[in-house]
């Protein structure tokens, strides 16, 4: 049998708020991730909320990484003054039915235009509804905080959750520049969000929904993403 082709999606986003700064997708979650599901056999599509241009967050630039320096060379535009990947399909253009998942890459860039993309959420709550599973990790759980679905109930509300904790934003310095705290965000919509130590691994599945802390955990949400798909069919 195929496996299941996920949608792995990044940021469009490269300001850090008012500091002056770049950010975008954390190179990590998306190669480690990438690494996981295409070992397994399912394809990946590169998709973002507008389509085109991802900018890379260039502190996550480690290609001492094996998976990262893999999925740089591949996708990478191999440009050190504005990195990132060229092309990504915009969410508007996905054939939800096409897709047995999607996986939400972090980086800080995800907690400005993942939330309040309607595309986004469209393919998100089209996917889950058909019985397709839904991953996110560090600040990728950005793209569930307003996911409502069909019946009006959002997507996290009663789910056992992991996401880029208060505590970690705060040891690097970027509570006041984020537009919201993302643990703060989870359990005002119901979420309850399980913590870790700072940066140690932590990802979570509930049902068909899986979510992970940061970037030490993209590997190991990636992989109960397709523990997921594997209970779901």
């Amino acid at each position: 049998m195929e496996e299941a082709p996920i949608l792995l999606v990044l940021t469009n986003h490269a300001k850090l708020g008012d500091s002056g700064k770049l950010t975008g997708f954390f190179l990590s979650e998306a190669a480690h991730p990438y690494e996981v599901f295409t070992e397994n056999g399912n394809p990946v599509t590169l998709a973002s909320p507008k389509g085109g241009f991802a900018p890379l967050d260039p502190k996550s630039f480690d290609l001492k990484d094996e998976a990262n320096a893999s999925f740089w060379k591949k996708f990478g535009n191999g440009d050190e003054k504005k990195p990132g990947v060229e092309k990504t399909i915009a969410l508007s253009e996905v054939d939800t039915k096409a897709y047995g998942a999607i996986f939400f890459a972090g980086g800080h860039g995800a907690m400005w235009d993942f939330p309040d993309s309607e595309s986004l959420k469209k393919v998100t709550v089209s996917i889950y509804e058909d019985n397709g599973s839904v991953g996110a990790v560090c600040h990728g759980p950005a793209a569930l905080v307003n996911v409502k679905l069909s019946d009006g109930k959002l997507l996290i509300a009663g789910k056992k959750t992991a996401v880029f904790t208060n505590s970690e934003e705060s040891a690097v310095k970027l509570s006041e520049t984020v537009p919201f705290l993302l643990q703060d965000s989870f359990e005002k919509a119901g979420a309850t969000v399980e913590t870790a130590e700072d940066f140690s691994e932590n990802a979570v599945r509930d049902g068909r929904l899986v979510t992970g802390q940061n970037p030490a955990s993209a590997k190991k949400a990636a992989e109960l993403l397709l523990e997921a798909l594997e209970k779901a069919e």
